[in-house]
């Protein structure tokens, strides 16, 4: 153990905070025995135990089965109780909402694409959406449904539950989404930052020991989401991942959304490759117009994507330099392109130090776009665990 984590070791979380942690934990996948959940928390054997019970008699946590472990008893796994229970998600676009219901255990399905018109303004918009994800719930049984999680293309206040300054979410600012989805479903609701939803349900099925990661979404616009010691890094004001906003080198003065000019939205979104090809003649209108052309190798696309690649992988540089994560994932309508995968994998490569690349993986996300959905669930289950241990432990 080095001197660096040696705080985080000496923690001692009251008990409602650290059964709080154990429920996470849980959730995630990162623990699934008492051994585990010790080793993460930097707690005693014995506490760990105590808590456990108790959320075991509550209901909370159920065991399930053993496992063998070395040089010992056979150690009991632990779930999630009440798994029977799950929750409905919806990932929304500009034009449409990606729909599905979320396990405790991270399984989805009911996966669907439905029309969702964000411009028309919360109050507009919801309603139709809510009665999809009513549908969906009664396929399950309606009794059952713990949560809803939406994943939002804007800065989120999660702690209002709001969306704040959303540059591409004409209506939204400052509109009690998160109040709106509780009072009309009767269950814990939560929503999140896009980037934020994907990096957190990538992270739950990628391998224990990446537990530093960059997740970023690549579509209309750019998005970030950080991992850092296994769990989702927000920063002091809930804004750690607006790379976006970074100001590039050889910027052509393109007015953003932000008020600026030449950030990194300007210049390797998908809005911005629109942008750039029609000035260039090409008939585009959409991202998907422009993937479709990259795909089938017309050169100004290809060339354009590539440009956007480099772009994005100059100032992720920065921040993998930094940051020195355990993985860098690629997700977005963009990611699904090679040159611009390949470009941002190269640009990363010549301008982060050896050290820092020598065991990165630089990947597509491998849930690919039900990366979201997945994250959106899992933050709602969680609220809804969260609900139930105050219900029980008291504010």
């Amino acid at each position: 153990m080095t001197e660096k984590s040696a705080p985080h070791r000496r923690t001692s979380p009251g008990v409602s905070s650290l059964a709080g942690r154990v429920l996470e934990l849980l959730s995630s996948g990162q623990a699934t025995t008492r051994t585990e959940l010790a080793d993460l928390l930097g707690a005693a054997p014995s506490t760990i135990s105590f808590t456990v019970g108790q959320l075991v008699t509550h209901g909370l946590v159920a065991e399930h089965g053993t496992r063998s472990s070395t040089g010992g008893r056979p150690q009991k796994v632990l779930r999630l109780g009440g798994s029977d229970g799950f929750a409905v998600a919806a990932d929304l676009g500009s034009r449409h909402a990606r729909v599905g219901v979320v396990f405790p255990g991270g399984g989805l399905t009911d996966v669907s694409t439905v029309p969702f018109a964000t411009a028309e303004g919360p109050e507009a918009a919801l309603p139709g959406l809510a009665e999809t994800l009513d549908t969906l719930a009664a396929r399950h049984g309606r009794e059952l449904l713990r949560g809803v999680g939406l994943c939002l293309p804007g800065p989120v206040d999660v702690d209002s539950g709001v969306v704040t300054l959303p540059a591409r979410m004409p209506g939204w600012n400052r509109f009690p989404v998160r109040s709106w989805l509780e009072d009309r479903f009767g269950v814990p609701a939560a929503i999140e930052n896009d980037a934020n939803c994907m990096a957190v349900g990538e992270h739950s099925v990628q391998p224990a020991e990446r537990r530093q990661s960059i997740m970023v979404k690549m579509g209309s616009g750019i998005g970030a989401g950080v991992i850092a010691d296994g769990r989702l890094y927000r920063g002091g004001t809930g804004a750690a991942g607006e790379i976006t906003h970074v100001r590039v080198e050889n910027e052509n003065g393109t007015p953003c959304s932000c008020g600026n000019t030449g950030c990194l939205e300007t210049v390797a979104s998908g809005a911005a490759l629109v942008r750039i090809l029609r000035e260039r003649g090409a008939r585009v209108d959409s991202i998907e117009d422009v993937v479709k052309l990259a795909t089938d190798a017309d050169p100004e696309a290809t060339g354009a994507v590539r440009r956007a690649g480099r772009h994005l992988g100059t100032v992720l540089s920065a921040n993998v330099n930094f940051f020195n994560p355990d993985a860098v994932y690629l997700g977005g309508l963009l990611s699904t392109l090679e040159p611009f995968v390949a470009a941002v994998r190269s640009q990363l490569y010549e301008g982060c130090h050896p050290l820092v690349t020598e065991q990165l993986v630089i990947e597509r996300a491998s849930l690919g776009a039900d990366a979201g959905l997945v994250g959106a669930g899992r933050f709602a289950l969680q609220r809804a665990l969260a609900h139930a241990l105050r219900t029980l432990t008291g504010p």
